[in-house]
């Protein structure tokens, strides 16, 4: 059987080793706290599996790749509240599967074989495995110090030949948070090179201090040349339910409803309809911030008490430690059924940090503690 040769040159997926590890130590019976994954444990609110329940049909028919009126214009209002912007739902607005198949399917419109692909590193692997798929070279930009990826970071010679430009904040994995300045450098010299500034914004209602801005706060009303990534998995917990947007460039946008008809992607209308509630509160999130903040404030000085900083870390679902040899530290605290991610799973440039999902509840948070600093002192 010949397979496609990118499948085996990226391999498998860079985490998948370590959850083959946890799990098995599962099976043995060990008590397994696991930080790697961004998946996390509170319940998704009971308004939003109520509409759910009720909009499941007794006919199941197929999605349109465009989605509903009420969710794409539950997505506008939501943005109109956030950021001040004016969003048309007709035009600048296509719901998704959740934001990692948008992601990775977004090259499919806009790349030709041998076109480039830039992103900062480390950074989320299916900026990479989504752009070699189709058929796009990449332009990994290592990142550093504050873990923002700034336009002047782009040589200039990767901005002359990339096609898109992948940029996230809050970041992942870092938590790191890009300010509006960094956000209008961007935007300004993407359009000067006329590369599609793509914009991750997953996270961006996942924060403890100021509200992180957004790249269409800077784009301009038409929003020419941006497209900016959203999400109701960290937002609303509902990351089973796979359920995402899509918003800016109408042309791109367009390109992409042609793309998604194509394949066939889009959520199930019940779906959708649980998702525009969803949308359309804000209460939850911010309660939902609480709760990670709450987190936080559990595992830092844990981590600091035993010489281990937090960096960048500052929003997101996240944090991103500094240590010594990140997979020696993988494997020491996954001894004591601690589950972290090695920050070299995330690309060059993660080396050297570990990275936390604050995903398990804050009691299990408060249960790790002690198990980290026992296993960390010696090596850290």
């Amino acid at each position: 059987m010949r397979l496609n040769p990118v499948l085996d040159e990226l391999g498998t997926y860079p985490l998948e080793e370590i959850k083959s590890r946890a799990r098995t130590l599962a099976a043995n019976g060990v008590d397994v706290i696991d930080f790697s994954i961004g998946d996390p444990r509170e319940e998704t609110p009971l308004f939003i599996r109520d509409t759910i329940r009720a909009a499941i049909p007794a006919v199941s028919q197929y999605p349109t790749a465009v989605g509903l009126p009420e969710l794409r214009g539950a997505i506008a209002d939501y943005l109109g509240r956030r950021f001040d912007v004016d969003v048309d739902p007709a035009s600048q607005v296509i719901p998704t599967s959740g934001s990692k198949e948008s992601i990775f399917n977004t090259p499919f419109a806009f790349v030709q074989p041998g076109d480039s692909v830039a992103y900062g590193t480390p950074g989320y692997p299916v900026y990479e495995r989504g752009s070699r798929f189709a058929g796009a070279s990449v332009d990994p930009i290592v990142l550093s110090g504050d873990f923002v990826l700034r336009a002047g970071d782009v040589p200039d010679e990767v901005w002359n030949r990339a096609r898109m430009l992948w940029t996230c904040s809050p970041h992942n994995p870092t938590g790191a948070i890009a300010s509006r300045q960094d956000l209008v450098d961007l935007v300004n010299r993407s359009r000067e090179s006329d590369t599609l500034l793509c914009a991750d914004e997953c996270y961006v209602d996942v924060y403890e201090d100021e509200p992180p801005s957004s790249t269409l706060q800077v784009a301009g009303p038409d929003f020419e040349g941006v497209l900016a990534y959203f999400s109701c998995s960290k937002r609303s917990g509902m990351t089973g339910y796979r359920s995402g947007a899509i918003v800016g460039d109408a042309r791109a946008i367009a390109a992409l409803g042609r793309l998604r008809s194509t394949t066939g992607t889009a959520s199930p209308e019940f779906v959708q309809l649980a998702a525009a509630a969803a949308w359309s509160d804000d209460e939850h999130a911010a309660e939902r911030r609480e709760i990670f903040a709450a987190k936080r404030a559990v595992l830092r000085p844990a981590f600091e008490e035993i010489g281990i900083p937090t960096v960048a870390s500052r929003a997101g679902l996240y944090l991103w430690l500094q240590v010594q040899d990140d997979l020696a530290v993988t494997h020491a605290l996954l001894d004591g059924g601690v589950v972290v991610s090695p920050g070299r799973a995330f690309g060059p440039g993660g080396e050297g940090f570990i990275r936390l999902a604050l995903v398990p509840t804050i009691e299990q948070c408060e249960q790790a503690v002690e198990v980290v600093q026992k296993c960390l002192r010696t090596i850290s």
